[in-house]
């Protein structure tokens, strides 16, 4: 992995390469799920840094082993938010502690495309255009309001995990709505973001498999519309501001985030 993530790397904007580099730090090393990520040690734009060991970030948690319970122990991570929907989540229940405070929060997740919906999208090309896009804001308030409402209130000493299946869409937006609250550049978010397409490694490639038969696409091609880029990221901000205004507008209006309470969370998630 360390060396696919180096070669990879050299490929990318110079902005993504510090992202990669960390990755023996950011990345948790899980048997049994991908992409477990912690979001701390990001610059802000204030020159602070994100704290490190405080908010993580996952694909699926369904099957993790029993060592990786033990990571979740040693890293107080009691506090899950899970961006699923009802029969997504029913059919892979996270695997969590005892005591662990979960929430389901599946606004828009019930409606999303089936593989035969999402092979017709794929080939209008309008899937993640669409996701990102149009329908960017629609659901972000009721699916994210849950996780700020948790970083507002956890713990000292407590550290918080959200994630959907793959950790890369629903996920990666609540951390670019997180960081950007935190006043990280949006570079530095986008880099975050895309990172997803190497974390995740071979474990789409099954998916994509699938998505080629059913569209009579090649696997390529099907992994050049399905990976992650700055663009998309950007027009999920741009849908926001489309719709409230402002990023913050949406903050205060559907999180209930005002100034205050970012004064908070930047004291609280930042050093």
């Amino acid at each position: 992995m360390k060396r696919f993530i180096i070669a990879f790397a050299l490929s990318m904007p110079l902005f993504a390469h510090a992202q990669l580099a960390d990755s023996t730090e950011r990345l948790v090393h899980m048997q049994g799920a991908v992409n477990f990520r912690d979001i701390g040690g990001y610059k802000t734009k204030d020159g602070k840094e994100v704290k490190w060991g405080m908010v993580y970030r996952s694909a699926s948690i369904a099957k993790l082993t029993d060592s990786d319970m033990d990571t979740l122990k040693n890293k107080h991570i009691h506090t899950v938010i899970d961006f699923r929907g009802h029969s997504e989540s029913a059919a892979a229940p996270d695997r969590l502690l005892p005591g662990t405070d979960y929430t389901l929060s599946p606004a828009g997740s019930d409606s999303l495309p089936d593989m035969k919906q999402m092979a017709t999208m794929l080939k209008n090309d309008d899937f993640l255009n669409s996701f990102y896009g149009e329908k960017g804001a629609e659901y972000a308030g009721d699916r994210f309001r849950p996780l700020f409402q948790k970083l507002m209130t956890e713990k000292k000493g407590e550290a918080i995990l959200y994630h959907c299946t793959g950790g890369r869409d629903r996920t990666g937006m609540a951390t670019a709505l997180f960081l950007y609250t935190l006043g990280v550049p949006e570079q530095t978010i986008e880099a975050d973001y895309v990172a997803s397409n190497i974390y995740l490694g071979n474990t789409m490639s099954g998916y994509t498999d699938q998505i080629a038969k059913a569209t009579g696409m090649t696997p390529e091609e099907v992994k050049q519309k399905m990976d992650l880029r700055p663009e998309l990221i950007r027009a999920f901000f741009a849908s926001i501001k489309s719709k409230y205004g402002s990023i913050e507008n949406f903050l205060q209006k559907e999180m209930g985030i005002g100034p205050k309470e970012i004064k908070l969370l930047r004291e609280k998630y930042t050093a």
